[in-house]
């Protein structure tokens, strides 16, 4: 696959899913543009609701249609996907135990130019709170259409971060992708890299290439799916390396890396460092600027898989 927007990535796995099976609906908060499903509603005009900007309300209106046998994709932007409108996603969707698949675009530094009130750092802790939620975040376009697909499939609510713009594959096309099953895409035998989502997993890849020139065998995971964590996965690595270094476009504090802390605390203490966001608000400004400030590039992965291996 070439290098294409992932919110057309989005829309045309959705239309492709809608064409073998009717239960497929998308609605949205006033944001067909930006999330890029404007080609489904003109090819399934019955199939996709637009309810304005009320964003509670779709939540709602989503969790009707589950009930009525639906499967919706509901999409706005991250911050309004967590923040505006958690309770109605807690209780109308995952309470009564339906069926809807919770997007939220722009998540954390993607958000840009929209500023720190739409940049959302806390959406993953907040979201990990909801019992039997899945969590999850694809890196590149192949895992986005793969993942996507074993959303509709799985039965149970889904929350899903969805970074809008362009990125260059990492995966070959036949890659498997499972919920809950994180993927190796490079071995490593002195420091674990896992890292979660387009800015990231392709960071940990750049700082696993740093340290290889420095005699540093780094492996590299995509940790795509935060709940239900793949802990056999995190496990083996913790065994099998000195240390491992969480990245994430997240508040460490309630995201991936607390996750994976959480559970080695208990398992297999290790030594650990995490590389994301730290007890701050988002802000605007470049994608690039913003990477930079906040330190979520692959010269701090590196840095930080070394100072645990000293």
């Amino acid at each position: 696959m070439e290098t294409k927007e992932m919110r057309a990535v989005y829309c045309d796995t959705l239309i492709d899913l809608a064409k073998t099976n009717e239960k497929i609906m998308v609605v949205e908060a006033d944001l067909m543009r930006a999330s890029g499903t404007m080609k489904f509603k003109d090819i399934f005009p019955e199939r996709a609701i637009d309810v304005g900007v009320a964003e509670a309300n779709m939540v709602g209106v989503s969790a009707g249609l589950s009930a009525g046998g639906k499967i919706p994709f509901a999409a706005t932007f991250g911050c309004f996907a967590s923040r505006r409108v958690f309770d109605q996603f807690f209780i109308s969707a995952n309470y009564a135990k339906l069926n809807v698949k919770l997007v939220g675009t722009d998540p954390g530094i993607s958000a840009a130019f929209n500023g720190g009130t739409h940049m959302p750092f806390e959406d993953i802790g907040m979201m990990k709170l909801i019992p039997n939620l899945t969590i999850l975040e694809p890196s590149d376009p192949i895992s986005l259409e793969a993942l996507l697909r074993a959303c509709a499939e799985h039965e149970g609510c889904t929350y899903m971060r969805l970074h809008r713009k362009a990125i260059a594959p990492l995966y070959k096309e036949d890659e498997k992708f499972t919920l809950g099953k994180g993927n190796v895409l490079r071995d490593g035998n002195d420091v674990t890299l896992i890292a979660l989502g387009a800015i990231l997993v392709p960071e940990a890849l750049k700082a696993s290439e740093m340290l290889q020139k420095e005699g540093i065998s780094a492996a590299v995971i995509d940790m795509h799916t935060v709940k239900p964590l793949d802990e056999e996965l995190v496990l083996a690595y913790a065994k099998k390396t000195r240390g491992i270094v969480t990245a994430e476009n997240h508040q460490v504090s309630g995201g991936l890396g607390a996750s994976i802390a959480s559970f080695l605390s208990k398992e297999h203490p290790t030594r650990m460092a995490m590389v994301g966001i730290n007890d701050e608000f988002g802000q605007v400004g470049t994608q690039t600027w913003l990477q930079n400030y906040y330190k979520l590039t692959a010269e701090e992965i590196a840095l930080q898989a070394k100072s645990l291996l000293k």
